[in-house]
């Protein structure tokens, strides 16, 4: 009990630290947006129908001038990306992944503007996550989520326009 508790604190702090770094942008909106950990939870859940055969559903949140946020549902391992323009935060609700962050992307396409699709990240480093962790990957880092076999990986997602 007390762990989970840590857990939660870790998760609120860091993401009003989140909300921090995207407040230095002129007044968005008089909107106060609030999201419980229990209600982000029930959202990606009702993403399962939805969930590509690749094993991932998202949807969006909130859509603001310089960032949006989103609720993603992963059961298998993603491909490589690289975001031109948006860095992301992964606040992470449930389960375990390993993060692959820097290296090369094998396969690169462009798949839209600013945004790179590829199979795997090759090289870089790798980084175990679990329920509560955070993590702000910058603008133009390739990175990939890999998931153990049956694995179920919940994360709130924002994305901010950092060029």
């Amino acid at each position: 009990m007390k762990k989970t508790a840590a857990k939660t604190a870790r998760f609120a702090g860091a993401a009003l630290a989140a909300v921090a770094l995207t407040s230095m942008a002129p007044a968005q909106s008089a909107t106060v947006d609030h999201l419980t950990q229990n209600e982000l939870l029930s959202r990606a859940l009702a993403l399962e129908s939805e969930a590509t055969p690749g094993g991932s559903a998202s949807a969006k949140l909130a859509e603001y001038p310089r960032h949006f946020t989103m609720i993603a549902l992963r059961k298998k391992s993603g491909g490589a990306e690289i975001h031109e323009k948006f860095a992301d935060f992964f606040f992470v609700i449930r389960g375990k992944a390993t993060l692959a962050t820097g290296g090369t992307v094998v396969d690169a396409r462009t798949v839209g503007p600013g945004e790179i699709n590829g199979t795997q990240v090759q090289g870089g480093t790798r980084t175990s996550l679990e329920e509560g962790d955070v993590v702000h990957i910058p603008a133009g880092v390739p990175h990939q989520l890999l998931l153990p076999d049956h694995g179920e990986f919940i994360y709130f997602v924002i994305k901010v326009q950092e060029q």
